[in-house]
Parts: structure tokens; sequence; C-alpha cells
């Protein structure tokens, strides 16, 4: 992230100035800090009678953040029918509409109503949104993702950097077992509070990490994230590929469900040695680590 994009979310205060100060509200506003996010800082804006969620914060060079593509996928899902409406963006700003409703925990995405709810509104996002996207195309892909990585990870001498060859050969091997994919438009990032239940209708908000990728990485990001049975997860892959379902599918997309926690525990790494927010990021690491070496070694079980 850039300097002076890093000195805006250095104090609540600062940020919370920048968010009172855009030319497009109407009246005098006092923003109102909005709790869950990892990455930036969100407010709530009331203007005029209506309701906004104003997020602050710069590209992020280190996580391959640029604003201009979050900007282009965003209207795209909002188009869709899968994200809230892009009001306003510019430079270290996005402005949404706000979206009254419960946000999600790990537990309500596990309860079988809601997980039934959410997979049409996944397909939705991976079939619909490309027909909308305009520029450059985003691409991710999880294992060059963690490479670029491992390599910062040297760069810095992290205090895991010992670790890194091993990780190396995992994501070789991981990366080998999913083989080729058919690419669809994704969200990458789903967790649960990137959820937003209105009671009719479940919205997906936060685009930093969206482009073309395997659907796959989406639904075991879904299932990592969210800690969903082995049986919840047999249920979504069938219900969304409309198809009994194989072996093989479910060796490949178990190696993508690891690369996906793999992926959130390095960046975590990451963020111990480049983010200013108050977040334990140490903790995180250590609890997605965990989680990661759970599922890696029931995946090898079943070769």
């Amino acid at each position: 992230m850039p300097d002076t994009a890093r000195q805006e979310l250095s104090t609540l205060d600062a940020a919370r100035d920048k968010a009172a100060s855009l030319a497009i509200w109407k009246a005098s506003v006092e923003p109102e800090p909005l709790s869950g996010g990892i990455t930036n800082v969100n407010f709530k804006v009331v203007d005029d009678g209506e309701a906004y969620v104003v997020r602050i914060g710069g590209n992020i060079p280190e996580h391959g953040i640029r604003r201009t593509a979050e900007i282009a996928c965003a209207r795209a899902a909002y188009l869709a029918g899968v994200a809230p409406e892009l009001i306003h963006a510019e430079k270290g700003v996005i402005v949404t509409r706000f979206i009254e409703g419960r946000t999600y925990e790990e537990a309500d995405v596990r309860d079988r109503t809601n997980l039934v709810r959410l997979l049409p509104v996944i397909k939705r996002l991976h079939v619909e949104t490309p027909q909308h996207l305009r520029g450059r195309a985003p691409m991710f892909w999880v294992f060059h993702s963690l490479r670029d990585y491992f390599g910062r990870m040297a760069d810095e001498n992290h205090r895991l950097v010992k670790q890194v060859p091993r990780y190396r050969e995992i994501v070789a091997e991981l990366e080998k077992e999913v083989d080729r994919v058919k690419l669809v438009f994704g969200h990458n990032d789903l967790l649960p509070t990137n959820f937003i239940d209105d009671g009719s209708r479940i919205w997906i908000v936060d685009w930093e990490f969206a482009g073309f990728n395997s659907a796959l990485f989406d639904l075991g990001g879904l299932a990592s994230n969210n800690q969903l049975t082995v049986g919840q997860e047999r249920w979504m892959l069938e219900a969304y590929y409309e198809t009994p379902l194989g072996e093989r599918q479910w060796r490949r997309y178990s190696a993508m469900k690891c690369a996906s926690l793999l992926r959130e525990a390095v960046w975590s790494m990451i963020q111990e040695h480049h983010s200013v927010l108050d977040i334990d990021y140490v903790a995180y690491t250590a609890e997605n680590l965990k989680r990661f070496e759970g599922a890696y070694l029931a995946w090898k079980e079943t070769a």
C-alpha cells in the first residue's frame, strides 16, 4: 500500500475525517465505524436519508490488490445482482449502498437453510458477473499468489521463513492434483463476514481479490472459511455441478480447499509485517495454519 494510503489508515480519526469530507455528500455527515474489516477501515454514513458504506484504503501491492480492478468487479457484480450498488469511487475510497441486514458468522453459513440459499448466489456470481465486466480481465490463481507470498517472506525474513521450502513442495503437489480447470468469475474471498442477509436475499461484499478462477476455489474457500462438514461439502459439490460426485472431482476439490486454507494463513503472515490495523495477525495465522494442516493431512490420507 502506498505510504499516503497507510497514513490515512494510521488512525481511525484520520480515516473518519476522509470519509466525512467526500464531495458527494449533500449535508454534513458523521461516519460511524463498522466492525469486521481485516484489510480496510469501514464506516456507515447516512446522508439525506440514505445509508452508505465507505471503505478507506489504497492499493495493497503485497497482496496484488488494485482498487481499479476491485471497482470494476464490484460494478459488474452489482449488475449481476449479487453485490450492493457502487455509488462512488476515488483514490483510496469506495462508497457502496448500505445493506440493512445481518452479517454472517461461520455458523450462519453452515446452517442448511442458508447454505441452500447461498449456492445459487455463488453460481450467479460465477456465470453472470463476467457478462457485465468492463476493462482488463483480472485473474486470481491461488498457486501463483502463494508463490509470490513465499518470495516476499524470504525477502522480509519472516519469522516462519524456514517453513517456505515445505510450503513450496505442498503447493506444487496441490496444483498438480487440481490440474486443468474451467474458468468462471470468482469472488475468491468467501469469508462469512462477506455475506449480508437482508432477510430476503444474500449479498456478497468486498471484491478486492475478485477475478477469473476455478469454481473449485470459491467452493473450497466457502467450506474452509466456514468449517463445513464433509457431508455438507459433498452436498454442495453435487448441487453446484448438478451431477453425482466422483472421487477424482473430490480429490481435486480437496486439493483446492487445502490451497485456500494455506493462502489464508500465508496472507496473514504477510499482514503481520505490513498491516497498520489493530488486529492480532499472529493468532489469525496460527488458527488458519491449524485448519490447513488438518485438511492437508485428510487429503493425503485419501491418496
